[in-house]
């Protein structure tokens, strides 16, 4: 009877994970058809990228791409991988085959926009990482959060907070100043939540609702009612890129890694930090075990309290700096609503990375890539209409949760509120 019903378990689970294959397949076929149809047929001229600036030291030829003939190829090549999983399976290899289907994808969409034009690859991608940051920093947020057994929905209201002060006070004290706001006012919403959820044990999403909503008010109405009339309260300085000497002259990479602002730097510095803090030192493990196993945790002496304190409070400071990219990195000014869903492309980044600061910052990287391709493919002035390129971050969003992160485990405790006996 043990025996059938195993058998049983495993072919309930088999069927799902063999039909997400087969469906997996048909969509990279659909894809190879809708490249040879309409990013092949009838496209002419070459595509040119150019992989240097006029004012570079190291300067490479352009990258001249045969439009037709390579989007030729990338549709056999989809077909390929379609084929291949809708008639022979591979489970493991769906996840794999769907991502590099959809950068195929990417590519070909690429060169059909730039046919018969020019186009900056050097410059996209530098502005890839710029865009990436404050999704990098938001997704870093909720690891730090999420690793010790809280969900963090309030990332999007910390990051607003962060851009809203950072407009203030540096318009007031200087670019400085109104960084530091920015961090400890993301600290202090990271603390108002750990109170909520870890004192109170409000429900974490909940409370997490609660602050975006208080935070969108409140910064809504200053900004109609009192930036509207008093300007100079929201003209706060803007840090500009610094170039790290030879690095920063590497082709391509260069200007994309080390000719950045300081929120860049900060992102990758950050990043870095939390790998080490979480995976390489006795407080990380602490932080973990909290996340998965509090109760066993707590019998080993373990302040399963004071450990979710410090980690959502210092989650909020990386989400305030995160924030303040917005204004003191970006425009000088803080409008309504403008960090436009970040924070929560931000939590997609963080499944998406498997909950690991590294993938969150890999991940930050796609969505970054799609924010700015929408921004650049407007100056080629493509056929496709504005308002879908500007739908093309949340789309990417979309398609990485639904399609390629498949199945994936969050820390075993998160959103559980811990009642110490």
């Amino acid at each position: 009877m043990s025996v059938t019903h195993e058998m049983t378990r495993q072919a309930t689970v088999a069927h799902p994970e063999a039909l997400r294959t087969r469906v997996t397949g048909l969509i990279l076929i659909a894809l190879a058809v809708f490249v040879a149809g309409i990013f092949s047929y009838g496209v002419t001229g070459d595509a040119s990228f150019r992989l240097s600036r006029p004012n570079d030291v190291w300067a490479l030829p352009n990258l001249v791409v045969p439009a037709a003939p390579f989007n030729y190829i990338v549709s056999a090549a989809l077909a390929f991988l379609g084929v291949r999983l809708f008639l022979r399976g591979g489970g493991k290899w769906a996840t794999l085959f769907l991502g590099l289907g959809l950068a195929l994808t990417v590519a070909a969409f690429l060169v059909w926009a730039t046919a018969g034009k020019s186009f900056s690859l050097t410059g996209m991608l530098q502005a890839t990482m710029v865009r990436a940051v404050p999704i990098a920093l938001g997704g870093l947020a909720g690891v730090l959060c999420e690793r010790v057994g809280v969900i963090n929905i309030a990332i999007e209201g910390m990051l607003l907070a962060g851009a809203f002060t950072g407009a203030l006070m540096g318009s007031i004290v200087g670019g400085i100043g109104g960084l530091v706001a920015a961090i400890a006012i993301g600290g202090l919403f990271g603390f108002i939540l750990a109170a909520l959820v870890v004192t109170y044990r409000m429900d974490q999403i909940i409370a997490g609702v609660v602050i975006n909503l208080f935070v969108l008010g409140l910064t809504s109405y200053v900004s109609s009612q009192v930036f509207a009339e008093y300007r100079f309260l929201n003209n706060a300085p803007v840090f500009r890129a610094y170039k790290i000497p030879i690095l920063g002259d590497i082709p391509v990479i260069g200007p994309m890694l080390f000719n950045q602002n300081i929120f860049v730097y900060g992102a990758i510095v950050l990043v870095v930090v939390a790998t080490y803090y979480l995976f390489y030192t006795r407080a990380g493990l602490r932080a973990r075990s909290v996340g998965e196993y509090p109760r066993a945790a707590d019998t080993l002496g373990i302040n399963v309290y004071q450990t979710r304190y410090i980690n959502v409070t210092v989650a909020g400071m990386v989400a305030g700096f995160g924030g303040a990219w917005f204004t003191l990195g970006s425009v000088g000014r803080f409008d309504e609503n403008m960090t436009g869903g970040r924070g929560f492309i931000g939590l997609a980044a963080m499944i998406f990375g498997r909950w690991h600061p590294v993938g969150a910052l890999l991940a930050a990287l796609v969505f970054g890539f799609a924010d700015a391709m929408q921004q650049k493919l407007a100056l080629l002035q493509t056929p496709i209409p504005s308002e879908f390129l500007a739908m093309s971050p949340y789309i990417a969003t979309i398609i990485v949760v639904a399609g390629i992160v498949g199945r994936s485990r969050p820390p075993a405790a998160d959103g559980q509120p811990y009642i110490k006996e």
